[in-house]
């Protein structure tokens, strides 16, 4: 389905990240991976929220690939959880620098080559990018930012037949998700599990979703099916109600 077609992962190296390339991978298109955790094995070991490092993977992506068909911005950390009087500002701000600058500084440098082939991007934004979720302020306000910047993009894009679109994933099982619960049970003084059921019964379909859903959306999303399907925000989370916890 994506013979030919040339990617560039951020966050690649695990979680979800790791799921879009290998379904990427499977669909026939070459995938390249950055990542900052280098024991995750990306192709490039690098920090995308520093501009030196982002200016080193794209003369990498030139290299190894020859050009740019896909980009997914998809790295992201969850930042502090706390109410917004006890969050440290400085976390705050990382949070915000790299799951919300990352995106704009691995785009800026997209963009040209994407051009040649009028490619796509997909941005990885959150339910957290469309609900308010209670003592996360740095990781929504990155994720709404998202949202902005790609249907801003999308339009400032469109004339030159490049696409942009974002995915909103909801709870993911895995190790990240099981980490967001553990923090969040100690703020709250409840057990894991109730926290868990709770986030379970946010969605309507009760149920956390794989990784690999992600990656099937963004193979989509960079096929010919979705040719027109541009600037827009598809949410693969069973259809999350709400992000305040049902105990």
């Amino acid at each position: 389905m994506l013979k030919g077609l040339r990617a560039l992962v951020t966050g690649g190296g695990s979680g979800i990240g790791r799921a879009i390339a290998d379904e990427l991978l499977a669909a026939g298109a070459s995938v390249m991976t950055c990542d900052a955790n280098p024991a995750t094995n990306p192709d490039v070991v690098a920090d995308v929220s520093d501009t030196s490092d982002v200016d080193k993977i794209f003369a990498q992506v030139a290299k190894q690939l020859g050009g740019l068909d896909l980009l997914v911005n998809n790295v992201g950390v969850p930042g502090p959880t706390a109410a917004v009087q006890d969050t440290d500002p400085d976390e705050f701000d990382r949070c915000v620098r790299i799951n919300l600058g990352s995106a704009f500084r691995c785009t800026r440098l997209a963009v040209p080559m994407l051009r040649e082939r009028k490619g796509s991007i997909v941005n990885i934004s959150s339910t957290a990018g469309i609900f308010g979720y209670p003592l996360r302020s740095g990781y929504v306000a990155a994720k709404w930012g998202v949202i902005g910047m790609t249907k801003t993009w999308a339009m400032e894009l469109g004339a030159e037949g490049i696409r942009v679109n974002a995915i909103c994933p909801g709870s993911v099982g895995g190790g990240r998700m099981d980490g967001v619960i553990e923090r969040e049970a100690a703020t709250l003084g409840l057990s894991k599990e109730t926290l868990r059921r709770g986030y379970e019964k946010q969605v309507s379909m009760g149920s956390f979703i794989d990784a690999s859903d992600i990656g099937k959306t963004v193979v989509y999303l960079a096929s010919p099916a979705a040719r027109f399907v541009s600037g827009q925000i598809l949410s693969v989370d069973g259809n999350t109600e709400t992000l305040r916890a049902d105990f």
